[in-house]
């Protein structure tokens, strides 16, 4: 049997630990031949691949990113793309799909599985934390992580001049990494994309946090908005996906914050960052379960279906019902870490 493999989306850490999982065991224990399509989506619709043994991932475990590349390739939206990775799939004698990606990416596994009957098997990967049919997804360790440490080093810098720092971090439509990061990190305001902030309240929660003689640290989600206004866009242009390309919110929200308060405020956005560098040791841990888990569900034959982590259980879930609703932070969390804000 040949399994195909690919990674979608934006990168993240772990995903090289997956592709490890998922060769190793199938070489090992199934004799499996595998072959890696490069650059998400579009390897398949292009026929660009790499041979996968196990020679091809020692020593990717600890490394950042993947080593297949990565890309938003949306298939559904290519003139004859079903039918163009149907037939690259026949030439390489692939069998069936290993798909590592988010919403988006497994969104096209999921419909190419239901509708069109190519034997996919779904691996959840985003930083955002975002699926809801798996309590984590591996990168999101990673990401909170980093953020924190910044979140650490600038409380230092703001304490020194007595000003604002905001920090914008990741999140689209899910505030997980700025409640993790903040929490963890001592923010004093935390404004997340599922509830829309006042810009006089958190004024007032910096206003306080000056009067303790305390420099205030803003955490601000890329997705957050004001209740009086839009989501604040980089541009108005649109991936393949027709997600708008966010990241802007923080230097606004420091515009304001000083253009109200009178106190100087400073914008540190983290972006890309948090997707770069070594996994964490969770984070190479989820993910290798989930690649070995995944490859178990090939020889199963049970397609259709994402790996998913269920306390400390692996479980399998259809991938159209893990893409259909996203996870987002409850409003009692929310409400839960306020004690902290001002």
């Amino acid at each position: 049997m040949r399994v195909g493999v690919l990674t979608g989306g934006g990168d993240c850490p772990g995903l090289n630990a997956v592709i490890r999982g998922i060769v190793r065991k199938g070489v090992q224990e199934y004799g499996y031949d595998f072959t890696g399509f490069r650059d998400g989506w579009r390897g398949p619709l292009e026929g660009d691949t790499i041979q996968l043994d196990i020679p091809a991932v020692r020593g990717i475990l600890p490394r950042g990113g993947t080593i297949l590349g990565s890309s938003r390739t949306n298939p559904l939206k290519v003139d004859n793309g079903i039918r163009r990775i149907k037939e690259n799939l026949e030439k390489e004698e692939v069998d069936a799909l290993i798909a590592i990606g988010g919403e988006d990416t497994l969104g096209v596994a999921a419909t190419l599985s239901d509708d069109y009957g190519i034997p996919c098997v779904g691996v959840p990967k985003t930083i955002d934390n975002d699926l809801s049919a798996t309590d984590y997804t591996f990168g999101f360790d990673t990401a909170v992580n980093i953020a924190t440490e910044a979140i650490d080093r600038l409380h230092t810098t703001a304490e020194s001049h007595m000003r604002v720092l905001v920090v914008e971090v990741m999140g689209r439509h899910a505030g997980w990494i700025a409640i993790h990061s903040g929490l963890a990190g001592g923010a004093n305001v935390i404004l997340i994309p599922e509830q829309p902030f006042d810009v006089d309240q958190v004024c007032a929660w910096v206003t306080s946090r000056f009067k303790a003689s305390y420099a205030p640290i803003v955490v601000v989600s890329e997705g957050a908005k004001p209740k009086d206004g839009d989501m604040v866009l980089k541009d108005g242009s649109l991936d393949e996906f027709g997600h708008v390309r966010l990241s802007g919110v923080g230097e606004w929200l420091s515009k304001e914050i000083e253009r109200r308060t009178g106190k100087e405020a400073r914008t540190t956005v983290l972006g890309h960052v948090q997707r770069g560098g070594t996994p964490s040791a969770f984070d190479r841990w989820l993910a290798t379960r989930f690649g070995l888990h995944a490859i178990d569900a090939v020889r199963e034959g049970d397609f259709g279906k994402m790996v998913a982590l269920r306390g400390t259980d692996i479980v399998r879930v259809p991938i159209a019902q893990a893409t259909a609703q996203l996870k987002t932070v409850d409003p009692k969390l929310y409400k839960e870490v306020g004690v902290f804000f001002g």
